[in-house]
């Protein structure tokens, strides 16, 4: 078989049959960076930026290019794949198909290894993780339980040298920790691009690490880690009792510090409250700004679903979302999730979105967050939606505007409960059970003569009842 064309011309045709067989993406990530060095004698070698890459190529793709090599030139006989730092951006090129842009990690940099060149990420499920488009700082929605956070976010990602060190942000699940995160590392990008910005979950994090042990290379594990500008360790809990793994991110977090470089940390709970930590770990932790996300608030998950309903261009009724922000209280993924069904279910069977349509479509979902309802919770919701005071309910008032929502109060607590009347008289301020009998009277014919009124009524029996 005669060979055709130089080297380059070789390689060309080489990278083009690769390019065929693993499509765009995961060339551009892993393959297009590779550059042929030399053919020496039999021997082809190839160059790669980082040991990463190298040790990737040789598991999947070496004997591939090998086959390929062989059949267009027959006197290489076998391929080295060898380390040669160079300055690259994979998955970069207007022929990604991902739609996601590159995020920088360290490479290792044998020449200096303080300043370790940016590298895009390999792929979603392996070294790191990718930062999501959809997490930035214009897509959330601040309120009073993520103010601080928010807050404290947003001048991490706008300061051009250390603010708070760390920023350590906690809370419950579906809070929005982790867009905060996502949300800084996009910040920084689109302010200044040479920021290496490093994000990664504890428990990537605790897999490098056993990774380097059991290669027995921890010094470039070292390097990768403390060469960043900006570190972000998403779910720190994850490393508690886990000893070797906190005692280098100890290390690591101490040397960053020292640099003056960023750190920004989450969890589940405050320093303080995580158990199977290091006591110097915790300390540390604390060090800098510690900021709570507390659980969301009516009014926050109202405006959370109204954006995402904007976002998505749904023909939402108000009502509706006013019933998912009063039903689904436990965390916004949820709540988000829940959005999703509904307008999928309407677009899929072509029906409009409506009070019934969403109890039908969410009901296990509803059912899960079923319990049994107190007169002391239809007071509350009631006063809410009226807008009028708690107290107000067990008052003398008698001005409609405070009167009418304490018959419904009163109806819903007959409909919705086994209390007797004079129980539920008692529970509004030690009424007579015939003032209950009248307020039940008076809401069951205004509901049969007032279609907005009954309607109001209906969503405050379908947000307490389920």
């Amino acid at each position: 078989m005669s060979v055709s064309g130089s080297l380059d011309q070789q390689w060309a045709r080489v990278r083009g049959r690769l390019r065929d067989e693993v499509g765009e993406t995961a060339f551009g990530r892993w393959l297009k960076p590779l550059c042929v060095t030399e053919l020496r004698g039999s021997e082809l070698r190839i160059a790669v930026p980082t040991r990463f890459m190298r040790d990737w190529v040789l598991t999947h793709y070496a004997d591939r290019i090998r086959a390929l090599w062989v059949g267009e030139n027959p006197h290489v006989q076998s391929v080295e794949i060898m380390v040669a730092p160079q300055r690259v951006e994979i998955g970069s090129s207007a022929n990604d198909d991902d739609g996601l842009p590159p995020v920088p990690v360290p490479v290792e940099s044998d020449s200096d290894p303080d300043r370790a060149t940016p590298l895009a990420l390999p792929e979603r499920d392996d070294q790191f993780a990718h930062l999501d488009p959809r997490f930035t700082f214009e897509n959330f929605v601040v309120g009073k339980p993520n103010e601080l956070a928010h807050a404290a976010a947003r001048r991490v990602a706008e300061a051009s040298s250390v603010t708070f060190n760390p920023l350590f942000l906690y809370g419950g699940v579906g809070l929005g920790k982790t867009h905060l995160m996502h949300a800084v590392a996009w910040a920084i990008r689109k302010r200044d691009p040479n920021r290496r910005v490093l994000y990664l979950s504890a428990e990537k994090f605790m897999y490098q690490f056993i990774r380097a042990l059991r290669f027995k290379d921890t010094m470039a594990f070292k390097e990768q880690f403390r060469s960043v500008d900006v570190l972000m360790i998403d779910d720190v809990q994850f490393i508690s009792g886990k000893d070797s793994t906190q005692e280098e991110f100890f290390h690591t977090f101490n040397a960053l510090v020292d640099q003056n470089r960023q750190v920004v940390i989450s969890a589940d709970k405050s320093p303080s409250d995580l158990e199977g930590m290091e006591e110097r770990l915790r300390s540390r932790l604390g060090w800098g700004l510690v900021a709570d996300i507390h659980p969301t608030t009516y009014e926050l998950r109202l405006g959370i679903l109204q954006a995402k309903a904007e976002g998505m261009r749904a023909q939402m009724p108000a009502k509706v979302l006013e019933f998912l922000a009063h039903k689904i209280t436990s965390n916004v993924r949820e709540l988000e999730g829940a959005l999703n069904r509904i307008v999928a279910h309407s677009e899929l069977v072509g029906r409009a979105i409506t009070l019934e349509s969403t109890q039908e479509v969410l009901h296990d979902l509803l059912r899960a967050n079923d319990r049994r309802v107190t007169i002391d919770e239809i007071q509350k919701r009631v006063a809410e939606h009226y807008n009028i005071r708690l107290s107000d309910m067990s008052s003398a008032r008698r001005a409609r505007a405070v009167a009418r929502p304490r018959q419904v109060a009163m109806y819903l607590a007959k409909q919705l409960t086994q209390r007797s009347l004079p129980e539920i008289g008692r529970k509004f301020g030690g009424r007579d059970h015939t003032t209950v009998m009248h307020a039940v009277r008076k809401v069951e014919e205004l509901v049969s003569t007032d279609a907005s009124f009954s309607e109001d009524v209906e969503l405050l029996r379908r947000m307490l009842e389920g």
